[in-house]
C-alpha cells in the first residue's frame, strides 16, 4: 500500500491488526504513526489503551502478551513501538501476526532501512496487516512534491522558490515541511510563496545560491558567476564546495543530456530531464552556450577539483580559491 492508501484507510476506520512501517525516510512513518497514536482512539481511552514503547527498552515477547490482551473499557487498544529498528529479535513476532488480535493496533515504526521481503516474516506480515516501506525521494523529485504539499496547505509556490527549497533544505522531508508550515503562518492565506518571501523568512538568499550560480553559468554571465562564486567562498559553511561540484555536475548533465535528446519538445524535455517545464528554456541556453566536447572538458574539471577538494594534487589551496579556479576554466 501507499502512503496515501494507508491515510485514506486510516481516516475511514478501516484499520489493519499490525503496521511495519519501514524505509530510509521517517516522514512518512511519522505521519502515519502518529495519525495511529492520536485518531484511532477517543481522548478518554488514551490513558487506558495507548502503549508507546521504545526499540531499545522493549522485550517483544511482552509487547506481544500485551496485544493479546483486550482493550479495558473501549474498542481496541494501540501499541506503538518507536525505533523498532533497535529491536534484535523479531523471531517471536511471527506466531502472533499468523493469529493477531483483531482488537489490537500493533504499529512498528523501523526507521533507517527495510525488512527483508523474501523472509517469512516479512510475507506474514502483507497476508495479515500492512507492510510499508517509506523511501527517499530524488532530489530532481523534490520541487513537484513541496509543490504539491504547499498545495495542501491552501498556498502556492513559484517553480523557482520550489526549487530554491530544495537546493537549500535537501531531500528532509520533515525539515521542508517546518519550514513551509512556519511560512504558511507568517503569509496571508492563499498566497503565493515567493523567492522573495523564502529569503526573508527562510534565510535563503534568492541571488546568492546554487540554482542562480547554475543559471549564470548557463547564460555566461561572466559577472553574476564570479559574484556569487566570492561569495560562496566567503561563505563556505552555507555553500559546502562539495555540494556545488555534485550540483553542477547534475546540471551539466542535464544540458548533455538536451544535447542528444530525439524529442527537442519543451514537455518531452521536461519528462527527460526530470524538471519543471519552466526551467527547460535555462536548459536550452546553457545547450547552445555549451556543445557536448564543452560539457565532457567540464565533466574532467569538476573531477579534478573534487579531488583537490580532497588533497590530491593540492597540498595548501582553500576551497574557496579552488572554486573560483574552477569558474574561470568551465567559462573560458
Amino acid at each position: 500500500m501507499t502512503y496515501e492508501q494507508i491515510l485514506q484507510d486510516l481516516k475511514k476506520k478501516n484499520y489493519k491488526p499490525v503496521y511495519f512501517l519501514s524505509g530510509e525516510e521517517p516522514y512518512y512513518i511519522d505521519v502515519i504513526s502518529s495519525f495511529i497514536e492520536e485518531n484511532v482512539l477517543d481522548e478518554a481511552d488514551k490513558g487506558f489503551n495507548l502503549s508507546v514503547f521504545y526499540g531499545k527498552d522493549v522485550d517483544l515477547q511482552n509487547v506481544i502478551n500485551l496485544a493479546k490482551q483486550f482493550p479495558m473499557m473501549g474498542d481496541r487498544q494501540v501499541i506503538i513501538i518507536r525505533e523498532a529498528q533497535d529491536i534484535k529479535n523479531f523471531d517471536v513476532l511471527e506466531s502472533y501476526i499468523k493469529q493477531p488480535q483483531d482488537s489490537t493496533i500493533l504499529a512498528f515504526c523501523y526507521k533507517g532501512k527495510s525488512l527483508d521481503k523474501r523472509k517469512t516474516l516479512a510475507k506474514t506480515i502483507d497476508k495479515s496487516g500492512v507492510l510499508y516501506e517509506s523511501k527517499k525521494l530524488y532530489d530532481n523529485q523534490l520541487p513537484e512534491w513541496i509543490t504539491k504539499y504547499v498545495s495542501t496547505k491552501g498556498f502556492t509556490i513559484s517553480p523557482k522558490a520550489a526549487a530554491l527549497l530544495s537546493e537549500f533544505l535537501g531531500n528532509d522531508l520533515s525539515k521542508i515541511t517546518n519550514e513551509v508550515d512556519k511560512l504558511c503562518i507568517l503569509i496571508p492565506a492563499g498566497s503565493l510563496i515567493s523567492p522573495e518571501i523564502i529569503e526573508k523568512n527562510v534565510g535563503i538568499s534568492k541571488d546568492y545560491n546554487i540554482f542562480e550560480l547554475n543559471n549564470a553559468l548557463g547564460a555566461k554571465d561572466i559577472e553574476k558567476v564570479m559574484r556569487i562564486t566570492y561569495h560562496f567562498a566567503a561563505n563556505p559553511k552555507s555553500s559546502p564546495f562539495v555540494v556545488t561540484l555534485s550540483t553542477l555536475h547534475g546540471f551539466f548533465l542535464k544540458v548533455m543530456m538536451l544535447h542528444f535528446a530525439p524529442d527537442k519538445n519543451p514537455d518531452s524535455l521536461a519528462v527527460l530531464l526530470k524538471v519543471n517545464k519552466f526551467f527547460i528554456k535555462d536548459y536550452q541556453l546553457a545547450a547552445k552556450n555549451y556543445p557536448p566536447k564543452k560539457i565532457s572538458a567540464i565533466f574532467e574539471f569538476l573531477h579534478e577539483y573534487d579531488l583537490k577538494s580532497k588533497g590530491v594534487n593540492n597540498p595548501s589551496v582553500e576551497e574557496g580559491e579552488l572554486l573560483k579556479e574552477l569558474m574561470f576554466k568551465i567559462l573560458r
